[in-house]
């Protein structure tokens, strides 16, 4: 999947004009915690969040440092920081460094930018232009997508088929167990059975069986070899 097959069109966007009274307001009326900043054309400019918008002089909550930090601080520093505590538009106290994806980018290139760069959403661009917005809840909606339902739609396998299925995801995995395991199957119900090293190595056989479609519910009866607890986990 693409960010342009889940990402949200219905953009909520603060105009680079506006004030910063301008985008408190659009925040609080969207319920959302931060915005693209954008020209006349869409183009990303930056991005406004409450944290930009809450350390304020209006409301006595200007200096974010210590009185300490402040004394070491450079004049350099100090304009900064009255520039984003006292500027009236959205342009001075926005962040200009915006982490953007390209519409095409996939769902794996989403995750690693928002956890490279500790972001909560990704603004999606084409040519520059802001077409959409992906957020964590987006990246989560297209799990549950992937969630396996119910019945398929041709004919569900059979047990046969099903234990085979299960035997193939289970062969040559680098953490499968040294020593003799089984597949039972019966109505749908994998049963593992034999001998593993740990716990690790147990869930690992689990969850590889439950990833193989149609397959109805995994019970383990898979033990720990005598002298390997603690190995594997």
């Amino acid at each position: 999947m693409r960010a342009s097959e889940i990402m949200t069109t219905n953009i909520v966007s603060v105009n680079v004009k506006d004030t910063v009274f301008d985008a408190a307001e659009m925040l609080l009326g969207a319920r959302v915690s931060a915005a693209p900043v954008v020209d006349e054309e869409g183009h990303v400019l930056g991005i406004v969040s409450e944290a930009d918008l809450i350390h304020r002089a209006e409301i006595g909550a200007g200096s974010r440092k210590s009185w300490l930090a402040r004394l070491l601080e450079t004049n350099a520093g100090a304009a900064r920081e009255f520039v984003a505590t006292h500027a009236r538009n959205v342009a001075d106290v926005m962040t200009r460094n915006v982490v953007t994806a390209s519409a095409d980018a996939t769902l794996g290139e989403l995750v690693a930018l928002i956890e490279k760069h500790k972001v909560k959403r990704i603004p999606v661009v084409r040519d520059g232009v802001l077409v959409g917005i992906v957020s964590r809840a987006n990246l989560l909606e297209a799990l549950l997508s992937h969630e396996p339902g119910g019945a398929a739609a041709g004919a569900a396998p059979d047990d046969k088929m099903l234990r085979e299925a299960v035997s193939k995801a289970l062969e040559g995995q680098p953490w499968a167990s040294r020593w003799p395991t089984t597949v039972v199957v019966s109505d749908g119900v994998v049963h593992l059975w034999g001998f593993v090293e740990g716990d690790a190595v147990r869930q690992a056989y689990r969850v590889a069986a439950e990833n193989v479609p149609g397959v109805r519910r995994v019970k383990i009866h898979l033990r720990t070899m005598p002298g390997s607890v603690g190995m594997g986990t």
